[in-house]
């Protein structure tokens, strides 16, 4: 006896065989029928007590029971026909199956008086059972036979779990012990599998019967099946899962993922997700509708099995269907279709293909349904729900329930599919206004690098590096609020701006003074009013002169860069903060640090800096860790930068990163003199030029130096104020030629009249020079000129 039922068990001959067909159980029951003791018998085969065949029997379509007669061999020799129930069941430690055998032994006599007679619930059109103080069946209606698939007079006297077998049985005679010992009824709910995945769902009522003083002797069951109501609850806590689960990323491929997931193996035990390539048609919907055979892309699929061996086209991979498929005849025909071999329509299309009949007879698949994706009144793609182990074909309600989760779905895959359009655009966007490769010069060597958002997309991050008069390059790095292609554009905008603002040799902060300027316009023009603690961008500019080793920078609302001297430890570098662009009148301020040969800068922008796993400070400190350790390489430093400050999985604002590692010009390469006031002394001058080109080597371009630097030191000793400078640079490939004065005023190329007296001597210098201009100093300006050298790269 136990707790649960403290009753004789002996009124059931009970057995229970292995799946080798060896008794491992039997109790006081079947001792009592036959005569064995256990001892005899347990580790035995079961067929050593069979005499014969079973005369008549009847199994379960799914081959869970068999119930039939047998004639057994008795102890003492004689044999016996018995009726017997036989369910197989899974031990509770998951193990190998059996069967646990069971027969009746109560005879059902009863008093006359017996109560259990007079229960007038048989003629009930539910399933009625009747329980005696023992919790032995006594008596069912024929609805309940029905439903069971066995008589009455076979199975009075057995037990709930030896009724069904089943593991929810125990929990039902649970229920059933309590009604007997408290006299209240209750309510039971039941699910019980019936072949495949498919479950009926019972309501159980459960009340005492009493006798006439009231003493309860028994208990009956009313079954109510729910299972239309079940299945309903069911299908909407499917839908429920699938609004959560499906669309948690604006990604195509996650979100076809997400599908397969959801509908397996709730719905189906393979499910595949193939797409339209729209890559075939421009990346747009084609506009002449579908016509077969069609193309289609595999982006998910999942199964019951693990590494889903059932798929014959791994993801990423393209088929072509023709017409009948299910997926082309789903697509063409814009609606579901279920196709099933009981019916012969997928009979053609197997004929056509060979690997896929294979599959389908492997693993026994008799039912697919296809449901095509449709989002906006466009076609995406389709997906095909297949059955195999759920021995179940579809329903219409399985095909609703498809078509609800799909077109959640459609949804979510052309948001997705939209997002990364844009996401690509945005990014060949940026990627056009960035500059494709950076100028070599012999001020500095330069590597950057850029890394787009890996959720919102490409950002206003850009960087340049910008060759300016006398040898000087401009580092330039910045930052435009937002994301996408607006961010982009508005990137494009400020960079072309910065190029024709640094062409014009414009200090640092003046630059970033009309740059605000010009923020602030964009603003306007965009119908955006700039609250409090709004900005427009921010930006950082930097100049660095090779001949005197000297760097001016600002920042308007920017990061400070972090400089790596040779030899050195990294440091950051202290400059005035300076307001972010856009918010306008706010004055910017410069400054100028000495640096030497071979000293790396760092520019970058706060997406390398400003994460979600560590403070600014730590980003800091494992950025100057990373400069620290310096290969040759300044390729193999951005790598190692990005490694050590950026999460694995992406950035969630883009990045920006331009490393320059600084070169200085030896002194041998400058030839500086100091031009007295006198114009007569201009030819002196070009003969000690042409002695200085003699010694660089440069003779061929002795006769264009001259008349360049005639020109030039002529126009300043007429119309400039002393002191005046004369200063010669060496290039790689071109002489430069710079005259400096302190006066402010800047010359202008003119066109002469016939009879003009004045006029022709810039239009001189622009023609024999590469190049020409003016640059305002804060002692006055300079009028400079590159002259190319001929055979030099």
């Amino acid at each position: 006896m136990s707790p649960e039922y403290p009753f004789d068990e002996a009124a059931t001959a009970r057995a229970v065989v292995d799946a080798s067909g060896v008794l491992v159980d039997w109790n006081a029951g079947a001792e009592a029928l036959l005569g064995h003791p256990a001892t005899e018998v347990v580790g035995r085969p079961a067929a050593d007590l069979l005499v014969g065949e079973a005369e008549r029997g009847s199994v379960t379509p799914d081959g869970t029971r068999w119930d039939g007669i047998v004639t057994l061999r008795r102890h003492d020799g004689g044999t016996l026909p018995v009726w017997l129930l036989a369910h197989r069941v899974r031990p509770r430690d998951d193990g190998p199956h059996q069967w646990l055998v069971v027969t009746p032994l109560d005879d059902g006599a009863r008093p006359p008086d017996d109560p259990l007679d007079a229960v007038g619930l048989l003629d009930s059109p539910c399933p009625i059972a009747i329980y005696d103080e023992r919790l032995r069946l006594r008596r069912i209606n024929s609805v309940m036979s029905e439903v069971l698939g066995l008589s009455e007079e076979h199975v009075r006297g057995l037990r709930a779990p030896e009724l069904t077998g089943r593991r929810q049985s125990h929990d039902i005679e649970r229920q059933l012990l309590r009604v007997l010992t408290t006299g209240r009824g209750t309510d039971v709910r039941t699910y019980v599998p019936v072949g495949g995945d498919q479950t009926h769902a019972w309501l159980a009522r459960m009340a005492p019967i009493t006798d006439a003083k009231g003493r309860v002797r028994g208990v009956s069951v009313a079954a109510h099946d729910f299972t239309d109501q079940y299945m309903a609850q069911e299908r909407l806590q499917l839908v429920n899962q699938a609004s959560v689960r499906i669309g948690t990323t604006l990604d195509v491929t996650r979100t076809a993922q997400e599908l397969a997931d959801v509908c397996v193996p709730a719905l189906a035990d393979f499910v595949s997700v193939d797409l339209l390539d729209l890559l075939e048609h421009g990346g747009e919907q084609p506009t002449d509708g579908l016509t077969a055979p069609i193309s289609l892309r595999r982006v998910a699929h999942r199964s019951i099995n693990a590494g889903s061996p059932e798929a014959v086209v791994k993801p990423g991979n393209e088929d072509v269907y023709p017409t009948p498929s299910p997926q082309a005849d789903a697509l063409l025909a814009g609606h579901t279709i279920v196709a099933s071999l009981s019916t012969g329509d997928l009979e053609e299309w197997l004929a056509w293909d060979p690997a896929r009949a294979e599959r389908i007879k492997e693993y026994g698949i008799h039912t697919t349904m296809s449901v095509p994706i449709q989002a906006r009144g466009a076609t995406l793609g389709v997906a095909v729900l297949t059955r195999f182990k759920n021995a179940q074909p579809f329903t219409q309600d399985d095909a609703l329930l498809a078509e609800e989760i799909t077109a959640r779905a459609a949804v979510c895959i052309d948001n997705a599919r939209r997002y990364s359009r844009e996401r690509e655009t945005a990014l060949a966007l940026q990627r056009s206004l960035l500059p494709r490769s950076l100028p070599r010069t012999a001020a500095l060597e330069a590597a950057s690098r850029y890394l787009p958002a890996a959720r919102s997309g490409v950002g206003g991050d850009w960087f340049d590096v910008i060759p300016l008069s006398g040898m000087r390059v401009a580092m330039v790095v910045g930052d435009v609020v937002g994301h996408g292609i607006q961010a982009s554009a508005t990137m494009g905008r400020l960079r072309t701006a910065v190029r024709t603002l640094a062409d014009i040799d414009l200090a640092p902060d003046e630059l970033l003074t009309h740059l605000d300027d010009l923020v602030v316009r964009l603003s306007e023009e965009a119908g955006i009013e700039a609250g409090p603690g709004e900005v427009g961008a921010t930006c950082l500019y930097a100049v660095y002169d090779p001949v005197s080793r000297r760097c001016t920078l600002a920042r308007a609302g920017h990061p400070s860069p972090v400089m790596v001297p040779p030899g050195g430890a990294a440091q950051e570098i202290e400059l005035p903060a300076g307001p972010p662009l856009g918010l306008g009148g706010l004055p910017f301020e410069s400054a100028e640090i000495e640096l030497r040969e071979g000293t790396v800068l760092a520019l970058y922008t706060d997406g390398l800096i400003e994460t979600r796993e560590r403070d600014v400070d730590s980003s800091h400190a494992l950025l100057c860790a990373a400069l620290s350790a310096l290969p040759d390489s300044l390729d193999e430093t951005c790598d190692r930068v990005l490694h050590a400050l950026l999460p694995p999985g992406g950035v969630a604002d883009d990045v920006a990163l331009l490393l320059a590692r600084t070169q200085g010009l030896p002194a041998s390469r400058v030839a500086t003199w100091d031009i007295p006031a006198d114009p007569a002394l201009v030819a002196p001058i070009r003969k000690q030029v042409v002695e200085q080109l003699d010694v660089w080597s440069l003779s061929e371009a002795s006769f264009t130096a001259e008349l360049v630097v005639s020109e030039l030191v002529t126009n300043a000793i007429r119309y400039g104020t002393h002191p005046i400078r004369l200063r010669l640079i060496h290039d790689t490939a071109t002489l430069i030629c710079e005259v400096s004065d302190t006066s402010h005023t800047a010359p202008h190329l003119r066109r002469a009249k016939i009879f003009d007296e004045g006029g022709r001597g810039l239009l001189l210098v622009a023609q024999l020079t590469q190049r020409w201009g003016s640059r305002h100093t804060a002692d006055g300006k300079t009028i400079w000129s590159e002259i190319g050298l001929l055979g030099e790269e």
